[in-house]
């Protein structure tokens, strides 16, 4: 039987929505005299208003991708790109305005902080509300802050690798994040500092038909390794928003990083994000990519193997329901010899939704005993939905080995009886052989956040059965 209070307590922690509070906001709709608008509000230097102002340029030119997912209900006029809810940042959770502060609080976040994270950053709409860095992270050089205090504080550091794997003229969204980002993290770890525990970013909308353009940026220097993790949630409305975000990873030689996300987006959001990663020598980039909510996901991590034994993994889990279309996938480039890569992909599909595997593997000509391995595993809940996988292989070396598994299946009935036959009801039945399928992946995520991510989970599958 279906449980209607777990059910709605689960949901509540996510799907609410608090009154608008802002101190700055740009009307509905785009031009240039917006995109100068939002410079002007920041105070931002004059590089930055005029890169943004090209990015804009860009946008303009650019169309809509007709591959993919359907894109044409995305209302550019009809956004609000900008929109500040408080004056400055906050270091202490009780200074922040108090729909802002019991949006975090229904969410867990200073539970979080508390307990297992070395810093924490909160996005609210637009800007960063709040941001902490625990003491001993800081003695150590560590930066960990919103990116517009980067632009202003390190700007040498920010002008030398913004744009530089994700251009403006990249693709359509990436444009529109270079003219309107707001928002987003910028962490330096220095040479040798190893982050013990994650740093995390949660970012939440709350107003209905908005754009959410954060930018973000990770540098770990030579030896360094850090984890970096984001949340992201917002409320269900009738009209779509937009979350177009960018994010470039660098790893250094001999450096690691692992950047994690779990996506609980509203189904009125369309989620359209570039990440890209760059790995030198020895260097390793993971993308724990976790896909759940929103109408709409078109996103790719990809890593670049630019150095001698660089490796670079992606593992993703995406799930449809009803009215969702998730095209995820990953982009492995091998520039170097004796590269490493991995990609794991687990998607599910229910009650008509539609899952997407949309891969690029590219080995280059001189990137000796490159080495690839690629699985795409789908699980179809119910003969409505639907799954799809669109491969690219692209080898140009010959010493190179490259593997290609994909598999398409339905919840086994046999398994289903005898779970239900031991005394389970159906849905938690189900949700059981949900959780193992994405096992896999699940094992990869810090336990409070797999603990989240199966809640979630289970949730869908009682909305499936109730």
């Amino acid at each position: 039987m279906n449980n209607p209070s777990r059910h709605n307590q689960i949901t509540a922690k996510h799907d609410f929505s608090m009154p608008e509070v802002f101190v700055a906001k740009t009307e509905r709709g785009l031009d240039e005299n917006v995109v100068a608008k939002i410079s002007a509000l920041k105070k931002e230097p004059a590089w930055m208003r005029e890169r943004r102002i090209a990015a804009y340029k860009m946008f303009k030119q650019k169309k809509l991708p007709t591959w993919g997912a359907d894109l044409s209900g995305i209302k550019f006029d009809d956004i609000i790109y900008y929109l500040r809810a408080t004056d400055e940042r906050k270091h202490s959770w009780d200074e922040l305005p108090p729909e802002v502060k019991e949006t975090y609080d229904r969410i867990g976040v200073p539970a979080h902080e508390k307990e297992w994270l070395a810093g924490v950053s909160a996005q609210y709409e637009s800007e960063v509300v709040y941001e902490n860095i625990t003491k001993e992270l800081a003695k150590q050089g560590v930066i960990f802050c919103d990116m517009d205090t980067a632009v202003k504080k390190y700007s040498s550091l920010v002008k030398k690798y913004f744009g530089t794997l994700v251009p403006d003229s990249d693709n359509t969204f990436a444009a529109l994040n270079g003219a309107v980002w707001s928002g987003g993290s910028f962490v330096y770890v220095p040479k040798g500092v190893k982050v013990t525990m994650p740093l995390q970013a949660y970012f939440r909308i709350n107003t209905e038909r908005f754009g959410q353009f954060e930018r973000t940026i990770i540098i770990a220097d030579e030896g360094a390794d850090v984890h970096y993790m984001e949340g992201c949630t917002a409320p269900t409305y009738g009209n779509a928003s937009l979350h177009a975000a960018v994010v470039e990873v660098f790893a250094l030689k001999n450096a690691r990083v692992r950047y994690t996300t779990v996506q609980n987006w509203s189904t009125n959001i369309y989620n359209l994000v570039t990440k890209r990663a760059q790995a030198a020598e020895n260097a390793t980039v993971t993308w724990v990519d976790c896909n759940l909510g929103s109408g709409v996901t078109m996103k790719y991590p990809a890593v670049y193997l630019i150095g001698k034994r660089a490796r670079g993994e992606v593992l993703s889990i995406a799930l449809a329901g009803k009215e969702q279309h998730q095209d995820a996938g990953a982009k492995m480039i091998h520039l170097a010899p004796h590269t490493r890569s991995r990609i794991i992909s687990k998607s599910i599909s229910k009650d008509g939704g539609r899952s997407s595997y949309r891969g690029r593997v590219f080995i280059a000509n001189g990137a000796k005993y490159a080495k690839n391995y690629v699985q795409c595993d789908a699980l179809l809940l119910d003969d409505r939905s639907r799954s799809d996988t669109y491969p690219t292989i692209a080898v140009h070396e010959k010493t190179a080995h490259v593997e290609h598994e994909a598999s398409v299946a339905t919840i086994d009935k046999e398994k289903l009886f005898y779970l239900v036959s031991r005394g389970l009801s159906e849905t938690h039945a189900r949700g059981l052989i949900v959780n193992g399928f994405i096992d896999t992946v699940a094992k990869e995520i810090p336990f409070e956040y797999a603990v989240e991510l199966y809640r979630l989970i289970n949730l869908e599958m009682e909305k499936s059965i109730g």
